[in-house]
């Protein structure tokens, strides 16, 4: 008896199932009978329960879904979330929302012509407020977008009836660093400066627009007062034109002194040989005097080759301060600017790399012992780190010397562009008990960043080619934020461990 119930349940509901075929021949005759039988009954089948219990699913206006999903908004500050419950639910609600719309359109048809009208009304009314200024939406007339908002304002609203989410990675990035803005001016315009949150805040990057003010500060060149800072470089840059006038502008010059202006006059030249900006006599000279002078100040090391490189980095940001930001510094001409902008520039670039020279003086003192200790604890520490590329750096005869004293002479000046050695030096500065041995990390994760590359090369030619031509020339500054963040949990995990993971000899 409940077989036959059942067998009988199923058999007279079998053809009010959605998508289930039926078993007649005759499918549309079929299909049209049933339709217009069930509107004349005044029972109500489980079909139509179903559909009034999911009416408002279809009937559900574009503004509604738009509100509920989308970023319509022409604030470019208003939070641009999604609603979390929905994103855990759907990948893309919109996609989900309208296939649903549109499969279930077609079956309704035939049996509540009224709810698809409905449906589609508000498709056409949230496609005609979207296009209200277009006469003709196949073929819309292109705005000129005002901003990158508007850019992507105006993409949006090139699809009529289809609300879109809104790409705001840009917007993000532009809020992010809107926002660094104001963190950097809340620190720097206060009447005394809290140097430690500078150096936090910089140690992941330094917006340009804050980056002059910032190196002077990290630097130690000026003052934390807010007050004397004006002063101070006022009197910094009078004292710098009166060592100029004794140390330069001179008749008479010792043999050492003649050496040592000799050497750098061949060494500037030969300065980013590619750029235009450091082929000019007028840069040439500025070098050649900030050079010297400082030579001449500072007779334990004197001058060493590869010095000249570090001038590069504070040369090129308080140049970017007196021309702005939309000229481009590789083919700026220097007479430009007046004989103050210059000698601004020139004394600030003296005075900063002084005060940076000072924590690494021991690299180019007598032979140069402070890169040689340094080359042997990258050595030691890649040892412990990553003992395979060790063991092949040394069975292929490369000496860590060979590569890694460049890197610790000129700071890998040489090896990274113009822009990434500004990014790495915004971390160099910020580092609270200075940069000389963090310096030796950001070679370690330099090295161990190469490690699959240098472990496909199979001799010592190729090995040297690779390591002296690293294929950098495509950097950017988020792979200088992934170099200094490796380099900062090396220095985490050894540093203060000297015989942390240390290998034990068999």
């Amino acid at each position: 008896m409940d077989s036959h119930q059942e067998n009988s349940f199923w058999k007279n509901n079998v053809k009010m199932v959605p998508g289930r075929p039926s078993p007649t021949k005759d499918f549309n005759r079929s299909t049209t009978v049933k339709a217009k039988n069930n509107t004349n009954s005044n029972s109500t089948t489980s079909f139509e329960k179903y559909q009034k219990s999911v009416s408002d699913a279809w009937t559900l206006s574009e503004d509604e879904l738009t509100k509920e999903y989308c970023i319509l908004t022409d604030d470019p500050k208003a939070p641009r979330r999604p609603n979390q419950n929905n994103a855990r639910v759907h990948k893309n609600p919109i996609a989900v929302v309208h296939r649903q719309v549109s499969t279930s359109s077609t079956f309704i048809n035939t049996t509540n012509s009224a709810t698809t009208s409905t449906a589609n009304h508000n498709i056409e009314k949230f496609a005609s407020e979207n296009n209200e200024n277009q006469q003709e939406p196949q073929k819309p007339e292109p705005r000129k977008p005002t901003s990158e908002y508007g850019r992507l304002r105006q993409r949006f609203n090139s699809y009529p009836g289809r609300p879109q989410l809104l790409n705001v990675t840009s917007l993000s990035m532009r809020d992010d660093a809107e926002s660094k803005l104001e963190k950097f001016s809340a620190i720097l315009e206060a009447e005394l400066l809290n140097l430690k949150a500078l150096k936090e805040l910089s140690w992941q990057g330094v917006p340009r627009k804050m980056r002059a003010v910032t190196w002077r500060l990290l630097s130690g060149y000026l003052p934390t007062s807010l007050e004397r800072r004006n002063s101070v470089l006022e009197r910094k840059r009078i004292d710098y034109q009166a060592l100029v006038k004794q140390y330069f502008h001179v008749d008479v010059r010792d043999e050492s002194q003649q050496d040592t202006f000799r050497q750098i006059h061949i060494d500037v030249p030969r300065m980013n040989p590619h750029v235009p900006l450091f082929q000019q006599q007028l840069v040439q000279e500025m070098f050649e005097r900030i050079l010297f002078i400082w030579a001449i100040r500072h007779p334990a090391s004197g001058y060493v080759q590869g010095i000249n490189d570090l001038v590069t980095p504070f040369f090129i940001v308080f140049l970017q301060e007196q021309i702005g930001a939309s000229k481009d510094l590789e083919t700026y001409r220097l007479e430009e600017l007046s004989e103050e902008q210059r000698n601004i520039i020139e004394a600030d670039s003296f005075w900063c790399i002084s005060k940076f020279l000072d924590c690494i003086q021991d690299n180019y003192i007598f032979a140069q012992l402070g890169i040689q200790e340094k080359v042997n604890q990258l050595k030691e520490l890649i040892q412990r780190i990553d003992l395979t590329l060790h063991k092949h750096l040394q069975s292929h005869g490369i000496d860590y010397l060979q590569f890694s004293f460049r890197w610790m002479n000129n700071l890998l000046t040489r090896e990274l562009p113009l822009y990434c050695t500004i990014r790495l030096w915004d971390t160099y500065l910020a580092e609270s008990d200075g940069f000389a041995v963090f310096q030796l990390y950001v070679c370690a994760a330099f090295l161990l960043h190469w490690r699959e590359q240098l472990l496909q090369e199979r001799d010592f030619q190729g090995l040297m080619l690779l390591l002296q031509n690293l294929p950098t020339h495509n950097w950017l500054d988020s792979h200088i934020s992934l170099l200094v963040a490796e380099a900062f949990r090396l220095k985490f995990t050894y540093a203060d461990a000297p015989k942390h993971f240390e290998v034990k000899s068999s």
